[in-house]
């Protein structure tokens, strides 16, 4: 998620808020979409969340498993946890070599609202063929499926030390790794966004699966956005 805006005094636009749509999330409270001159936000029980002016993290969080799997393989399948407005599935399918991305977005009312203007701030992802958005809980699906991918590419909350939702900090727990190393294939890679650095995180990455890579996304104000590479390797480390 884009946090470019959140928490910065005196941030503002020239052109004046309008809500473009609000509804109860599943997750409670209040979820908006807001419209600030071309851009959009989504704020939810009045904390922004994301919008449309920077994705360069979002991208990045697709980029950085593409850049590590091998240049000839085709017919990828990536998993994308998180729609949000919708850059880091955009990224995915802008790659001639992805053949289908699995998005699961908890928000009935942000897989709506991409049928709508916010969906042209990516370039309608959920118009692709090769995308299928599923509306769930990502911890509740991730429980079920039996499914492997070759990129698996978290957005979830603010990220590993950052988490509104308290059922989202099983992601990123060693029991939560151990189902994201199943879910990925065989030389697979696994990429998580993170709000802020996240070292012990970190740790539990290395120990699962091996040597990670940090990777600081310059924003437009604040701090970096960092996204966390790895790959996996087997079994523990001891």
């Amino acid at each position: 998620m884009d946090r470019s805006a959140q928490g910065v005094p005196g941030f503002s636009d020239t052109a004046a808020p309008v809500v473009v749509d609000r509804t109860q999330g599943v997750s409670g409270g209040d979820l908006v979409l807001r419209r600030v001159g071309t851009d959009y936000e989504i704020i939810s029980n009045g904390v922004f969340l994301m919008d449309t002016r920077d994705g360069r993290s979002e991208r990045e969080l697709v980029r950085a498993c593409l850049r590590v799997l091998p240049a000839d393989q085709t017919g990828l399948r990536v998993l994308v946890g998180g729609l949000g407005v919708g850059f880091s599935a955009a990224e995915a399918l802008a790659s001639p070599r992805v053949a289908h991305v699995r998005v699961i977005e908890v928000e009935p009312a942000v897989i709506a609202w991409h049928s709508g203007p916010l969906g042209e701030a990516a370039g309608r992802p959920t118009d692709d063929p090769r995308c299928q958005v599923v509306c769930a809980d990502l911890v509740e699906w991730l429980a079920e499926t039996a499914e492997t991918f070759d990129a698996v590419c978290l957005d979830i909350d603010n990220g590993p030390d950052w988490t509104v939702v308290d059922s989202n900090r099983r992601l990123y727990s060693p029991d939560g790794l151990d189902r994201l190393a199943q879910l990925t294939a065989p030389g697979g890679a696994l990429a998580v966004w993170s709000a802020m650095p996240a070292p012990d995180f970190a740790l539990l990455l290395d120990r699962r699966f091996g040597a990670v890579e940090e990777i600081r996304v310059p924003v437009r104000r604040g701090a970096p956005d960092v996204v966390y590479l790895a790959r996996p390797h087997g079994p523990h480390r001891q």
